[in-house]
């Protein structure tokens, strides 16, 4: 997808070298694809790929590729022409606070895309990039749904707040909350435009942020939880929330 997209620069393409196999039509088109786009195409042995990608897997493909960056904020004000955006519809925003593991970036991401989500905003504080590890994870969704970082969330969630937007936190275990209403996800209504918030791996929503929301979300386990295994994933429950919250829209015909 990164090469389709074209969505950054693109220098070369290296594919594995390799007489047949169920994998050959495949990169004979990705080798069409570069040389469509003027990128150089090189054949190189397993192990030369497998040192360009640091020994992760990579399915005899490897494109090197500038980095691609988080957006600007003030471009997720604008409506993308064709997607149908327009100040009537609900709209849903999933904003990411100190999310640091790749793979988990790149499944939030993938989650997002699939169930609607319209944007995805990240603090640039303790946050990982948006690096291949992150594209890969992501099924290739990071490179067609554009990503969002900001340096001051807070003030960003309070931006939005006097907009007349809702700001949902989430929470894993809701006795750790004071200042802020937990309710089940199952009993939440959406009926207004929604920013759902998404904390760290380890520690969850700093309580600057927490601060920020109306709300905090929980999900109900579904039975007595030992105490050493008392939490989701973080791109688990998200993905759960996210479609606790989506079918919502589906439901009301939107």
């Amino acid at each position: 997808l990164a090469l389709a997209q074209a969505r950054r620069a693109l220098f070369r393409l290296f594919l594995k070298e390799q007489r047949g196999g169920s994998g050959r039509p495949l990169r004979a088109e990705f080798a069409l694809q570069a040389a469509a786009r003027g990128v150089p195409v090189l054949h190189v042995p397993g192990r030369a790929l497998d040192a360009l990608c640091r020994g992760r897997p990579h399915q005899g493909v490897c494109l090197e590729a500038a980095p691609l960056p988080f957006r600007s904020l003030r471009d997720a004000e604008e409506p993308r022409l064709g997607d149908g955006e327009s100040g009537s519809r609900q709209l849903l925003w999933l904003v990411l606070e100190h999310i640091q593991d790749p793979m988990n970036l790149g499944a939030l991401l993938r989650s997002a895309y699939f169930l609607g989500v319209d944007r995805v905003v990240a603090s640039h504080s303790n946050s990982c990039p948006l690096t291949p590890i992150v594209s890969k994870a992501s099924a290739g969704a990071m490179e067609v749904f554009d990503v969002y970082g900001t340096d001051d969330l807070q003030g960003f969630l309070k931006a939005k707040r006097a907009e007349g937007w809702e700001v949902v936190g989430t929470v894993s275990r809701p006795e750790d909350v004071e200042d802020v209403p937990v309710i089940s996800c199952s009993e939440f209504r959406w009926d207004k435009p929604l920013i759902v918030v998404i904390g760290s791996e380890g520690e969850g929503l700093s309580l600057e942020t927490q601060l920020q929301c109306q709300r905090m979300l929980a999900i109900p386990p579904g039975r007595a939880l030992h105490p050493g295994i008392d939490s989701l994933n973080v791109s688990v429950a998200a993905g759960i929330l996210l479609h606790s919250i989506c079918s919502q829209k589906q439901r009301h015909g939107d």
